[in-house]
């Protein structure tokens, strides 16, 4: 990177070169907002769980995106050092401000004071205080290792010879170095930020810290025996719900002794009302299987009654059969069906299902986050008529097609859902489809990524 030192001292060429950096500043400036328009329709046209194409391309875009603003960051510095120093303050972008003018107000802030002479410069006259100017920046205080010891001292009677000392204080894991904090940060990195234990490891490692990844593995045991009350608590209050989504999605595990990989199954369980107004919790509930038979949905919803929202995996079809449950469908499945054969080949056919599917969903973002009684009496009026004059079009769209054809596959699949398709329209807490349970496991295709397979059944 240039600092300057090469730079023409003519006014002329100076000039010059700020007008090509502003321009090829305004080219890359185009590009990025053409990435970041890309990127967006991408993940408008997702509805539920993310195909693994479409995710590589918003990843691929995004990381266009990425060396983009670096290169943008380039071309600042090197107009800030032909124009001099003060050039750089007059540059700020709209989106650097905004991110300034953004910064949480719930973070500390340390304050550093500059104050200048109290000796006026000129005169030698003592100043007085005319106001101050202050900036914000973000900072990152980096996490450190630290060792907290635990002195018990001990007290003996000088009459009676007794001695006292303090028990030592409970511990998660007696006899352990492992103290709640390490503890909790292992379990948060795995799980939430999907860094597997070799990873822990050699990052602890740069700040001269040694973690076996043996210990680590059992530490991560120990913590989810001790959390298995919470862990049950946490089903109970989900399965407790009126209304649950459910989804699942297949993880890789090794198998003992040939060192390849099965198919299991993470089953998620969503309690979420919050769109119709609901002040309760939402939560979140994982359970594993060591495969896709409807024994396990059926064992783990044996106390649910009520409302279950899922694709139509035959496998929960036992739970509708008396009629404890009622089955609720997703339209987001429904639509990729039609709109996966628009993309290979477009007609007019795909074309207006996916315009009344459209029309549904615009309905929903006009009374999302509304009380369900509101929710209701619109789809009612609005979604209720519009879905009738869709199932006709269905039909009569059908008849003109040959059964085998895929456009008549999609339309089959949708008729065949139509009681569940359109339940939401008869109760305002349920939604159009299923993309809560679909988003809560976007978080195992991450660690899908970063963990390859699970070690074992118990993860």
């Amino acid at each position: 990177m240039s600092n300057g030192a090469d730079l023409p001292d003519d006014i002329e060429l100076l000039k010059a070169l700020l007008v090509e950096a502003r321009s090829l500043l305004a080219e890359r400036d185009v590009e990025i907002e053409q990435l970041k328009a890309q990127i967006d329709k991408l993940r408008r046209m997702q509805f539920g769980r993310k195909s693994e194409q479409l995710q590589r391309q918003i990843e691929t875009l995004e990381t266009q995106l990425e060396d983009l603003a670096a290169g943008r960051g380039v071309v600042d510095v090197q107009r800030a050092q032909a124009l001099g120093a003060n050039a750089s303050t007059s540059n700020t972008t709209a989106d650097e401000a905004a991110s300034r003018q953004a910064l949480p107000a719930h973070l500390p802030r340390e304050d550093h004071v500059l104050e200048p002479e109290s000796s006026c410069p000129d005169c030698g006259q003592p100043m007085q205080a005319l106001g101050e100017d202050s900036s914000e920046q973000l900072a990152r205080v980096a996490a450190a290792f630290k060792v907290i010891r635990t002195i018990r001292r001990k007290l003996v009677c000088p009459c009676c010879s007794t001695i006292t000392q303090l028990p030592m204080p409970g511990l998660p894991i007696e006899r352990s170095i492992a103290h709640p904090s390490l503890l909790a940060d292992i379990l948060v990195s795995k799980y939430a930020d999907h860094q597997p234990l070799y990873r822990q490891s050699t990052i602890a490692a740069r700040d001269g810290v040694t973690l076996d990844r043996a210990s680590m593995g059992r530490w991560v045991g120990q913590c989810e025996a001790l959390c298995a009350p919470l862990t049950e608590a946490l089903r109970r209050y989900t399965v407790a719900a009126t209304k649950l989504h459910a989804d699942d999605t297949p993880i890789p595990v090794l198998s003992p002794g040939n060192r390849k990989t099965r198919t299991g199954r993470l089953w998620v369980y969503v309690r979420d009302d919050r769109r119709s107004g609901s002040a309760q919790p939402a939560s979140v509930w994982f359970a594993y299987s060591p495969n896709r038979q409807g024994i396990h949905p059926q064992t783990h919803l044996a106390s649910f009654k009520g409302i279950l929202q899922a694709d139509a995996y035959a496998g929960f079809d036992e739970l509708f059969r008396d009629g404890s449950i009622r089955e609720a469908a997703c339209h987001a499945h429904a639509r990729r069906k039609f709109y996966d054969i628009h993309v290979r080949t477009p007609s007019d056919t795909t074309q207006k299902a996916l315009e009344y599917i459209g029309g549904l969903y615009d309905i929903e973002a006009s009374i999302r986050g509304r009380p369900a009684a509101e929710r209701l009496r619109i789809r009612q009026e609005k979604a209720r008529p519009l879905l009738h004059i869709y199932e006709a079009w269905l039909k009569a769209k059908l008849e003109t097609l040959s059964s085998k054809s895929d456009t008549a596959k999609a339309i089959n699949y949708t008729l065949n859902q139509w009681s569940a398709l359109t339940l939401y329209c008869e109760d305002g807490t349920l939604e159009i489809d299923n993309n809560i349970a679909e988003n809560a496991l976007r978080c195992v295709s991450l660690g899908r990524k970063n963990f390859l397979f699970a070690g074992s059944d118990s993860g």
